[in-house]
């Protein structure tokens, strides 16, 4: 199934599963209540097209995120890939209130310096789940998003006289992550029964219309159980926990092309979907 929520004519928001060029409408409730298609309890059928929509999932507990997680993206930002040894999943954290709707605007502030665009596979947790094997992880998986985990690169790079501790450019890349908007997620949840392998789908982002990533879930350095199995041996996941699984090369910092006002992102992953997303002017304090 192919679930999205949606603004309906009262301006409530309701769930839908997109049927062709309809969307059958199934009221107020979580897509993880879904039930198989036989027993969904449709209200009515609405033409897909034109709809306004909201991220696909809003109840969000944990929204967890790989950093480092394809090779030329980290080799693009100025490190290097170990030649031996055992590498471990870099995961970190964004908050719900970052999670934006498909087709939203994202505003300036006056503390972005460089803003970013970081395409990336979404992975929508559907039960709880804690200290799983990776052979058992991908059973937890209810479904596949698109989120484009949009980020400041320079965070607190106009503060003068700053005094910089150690891991002060640590914590700098961290909440330069964590601006309110800055996940814009969906336009779907694709069900995991729809999609074939996870790990073989082209994911590509435009800026105004040009090409700036173009690569292949392939490519992930952490699929998508062993991240699981990681993320679940230290916090219990929750049904509706979501999982941005890293982004490829071709980001804005490596071409030195930051976003600005009138700027338009699409971030597609094949099968899943196109998310769109406009950069605005400075937002007022």
């Amino acid at each position: 199934m192919r679930l999205l929520r949606f603004f309906a004519g009262d301006g409530s928001v309701h769930l839908g599963v997109r049927d062709g060029d309809e969307v059958l409408d199934l009221g107020h409730r979580s897509p993880l209540e879904v039930r198989p298609p036989a027993q969904l309890p449709v209200s009515g059928r609405v033409p897909a097209k034109g709809l306004r929509l909201d991220a696909p999932i809003r109840e969000v507990p944990k929204l967890l995120a790989l950093a480092g997680n394809y090779r030329k993206h980290i080799e693009e930002s100025g490190f290097s890939m170990p030649e031996q040894g055992v590498l471990t999943p870099q995961i970190f954290w964004k908050p719900s209130t970052a999670i934006n709707a498909p087709g939203g605007s994202i505003a300036l502030r006056e503390n972005n310096v460089f803003l970013d665009w970081e395409v990336e596979l979404a992975v929508v947790i559907g039960r709880r789940t804690s200290r799983v094997a990776a052979a058992d992880a991908m059973g937890c998986v209810f479904g596949y998003t698109v989120i484009n985990d949009i980020s400041e690169r320079k965070f607190n790079s106009r503060i003068a006289n700053r005094k910089q501790r150690e891991f002060d450019p640590f914590f700098d890349w961290l909440n330069g992550k964590w601006f309110d908007g800055s996940a814009p997620l969906g336009p779907e949840i694709v069900t995991a029964d729809e999609i074939g392998d996870p790990h073989d789908l082209p994911i590509r982002l435009w800026l105004n219309g040009e090409l700036m990533q173009d690569s292949n879930t392939r490519h992930m350095i952490f699929r998508i159980p062993e991240t699981i199995a990681a993320a679940s041996a230290v916090l219990t996941l929750e049904p509706g926990d979501v999982i941005a699984m890293g982004t490829p090369d071709g980001v804005g910092m490596a071409r030195g092309r930051a976003l600005r006002p009138g700027d338009h992102l699409c971030a597609e992953i094949e099968g899943i979907g196109a998310l769109e997303t406009r950069i605005t002017g400075e937002a007022s304090a």
